[in-house]
């Protein structure tokens, strides 16, 4: 007799049945387990068309998947089916959710605070920027950052929220087990290794084929409140994913781009479609607001005089979250003044007048404060116009 868990990927892998069917099938019968106890008229009789309905009344191949399920532990993974507490619960709303998930990581999926950032593979230096200073300022403020682990701008927006000690979640177009682009190896384990978790619908060791990633942006897209595109050609995977956002009832959000740039038209299209203009993370943040389904700050109060930097936001819940994130790490654990916060950020530029570039690592170790403070002011100054970054992390006197 297979296990229970079998008869999940057993249903998903009889010919003819996919995400919907999947669905309808949970939703009449409860669990795989009771459809394969059915005979194929019982199954047709759910709304299911009798050449599909005979395909599992008639499914055998269970070993496989068996041996499947069992390599999972070595692996580091676990699946998650539908029905279980921890399936992602914005995921959960869509037309055609995958009936599971093999899920390689600690994040729990359960947050419905997450945001996907992605855009093109060959991105701009300055593309690439944007990507990465929203996916730091998103996971500063507590929100899930989710990318699909491609060259460019989803490799930057994951960057970025592990800078911010953040959680980012990737969806893959191909087995957990398979990374994708190879050179994308340390990121992804560093993703891991940062308490966040590679997600996919496929079975493991599927490789990236293409005709997977249309399919597999719908889950990235479904995972979200809303998704950024910062930049995109007329024609490209990140206007499928903004347009199956839509179709989930979405928020989408775009960068704009120069008009002189093939790698913008896409994006700059999608503004003038409607998109939500984005030249900072309040952009989103305000838009979405009224989704959150919880606050994004800590529990513990903003220091008052930080809470004075803040303008006044739309709601509460905005005004807590910038209170809290704006604030260097030194405020939040008490300190009384905002002279400290000027002394810090004076410290970074004096040490940024003795060289040309110098490292993000060079400059917290010569600062001596620690990496996400010195993360948030270098952001800060970058905001102000008075630091400039470069490719690999390297920043100068702007």
């Amino acid at each position: 007799m297979p296990s229970p868990d079998v008869y999940w990927l057993a249903l998903r892998r009889a010919h003819g049945v996919g995400p919907r069917t999947c669905k309808l099938l949970i939703e009449k019968f409860g669990t795989p387990e009771k459809i394969f106890q059915l005979n194929a008229n019982e199954i047709a009789a759910a709304g299911v068309p009798r050449n599909t309905a005979r395909n599992i009344a008639e499914f055998r191949d269970f070993e496989p998947l068996e041996k499947e399920l069992c390599e999972l532990p070595n692996i580091g993974a676990r699946l998650v089916k539908w029905t279980d507490a921890d399936y992602p619960p914005n995921l959960r709303q869509i037309a055609d959710p995958p009936p599971f998930l093999f899920v390689r990581g600690a994040a729990p999926l359960g947050d419905p605070n997450c945001i996907a950032i992605v855009g093109a593979r060959a991105a701009s230096d300055i593309g690439r920027r944007m990507a990465q200073r929203l996916g730091l300022e998103l996971a500063a403020k507590g929100f899930t950052v989710v990318s699909g682990l491609a060259r460019g701008i989803d490799g930057e927006a994951h960057q970025g929220a592990l800078d911010a000690h953040g959680k980012t979640i990737a969806v893959l177009g191909c087995g957990v087990d398979v990374i994708y682009p190879a050179e994308h190896r340390k990121l992804a384990d560093a993703i891991l290794a940062g308490g966040g978790a590679l997600v996919s619908e496929l079975p493991i060791g599927t490789p990236p084929l293409a005709e997977n990633f249309p399919t597999r942006n719908r889950i990235l897209s479904g995972l979200c409140l809303g998704v950024v595109i910062v930049e995109a050609a007329e024609k490209s995977g990140s206007l499928i994913t903004a347009r199956m956002a839509l179709e989930q009832d979405r928020q989408v959000f775009a960068v704009p781009g120069s008009p002189l740039s093939g790698k913008t038209r896409g994006s700059n299209r999608l503004l003038k479609e409607g998109a939500k203009l984005v030249e900072c993370v309040e952009d989103v943040i305000e838009e979405l607001a009224p989704q959150m389904a919880k606050p994004l700050a800590t529990e513990r109060p903003a220091p008052q005089q930080a809470a004075q930097r803040v303008p006044t936001p739309a709601t509460s819940e905005i005004s807590d979250v910038r209170a809290e994130v704006r604030q260097p790490a030194e405020l939040a654990e008490g300190a009384k003044t905002l002279e400290g916060v000027a002394d810090n950020a004076t410290t970074i530029l004096n040490n940024l007048k003795e060289s040309e570039r110098l490292h993000v690592d060079s400059i917290i170790e010569s600062s001596g404060l620690n990496a996400q403070t010195v993360l948030r002011l270098l952001l800060e100054l970058e905001l102000e116009g008075r630091v400039t970054q470069h490719p690999g992390k390297l920043f100068s006197l702007a």
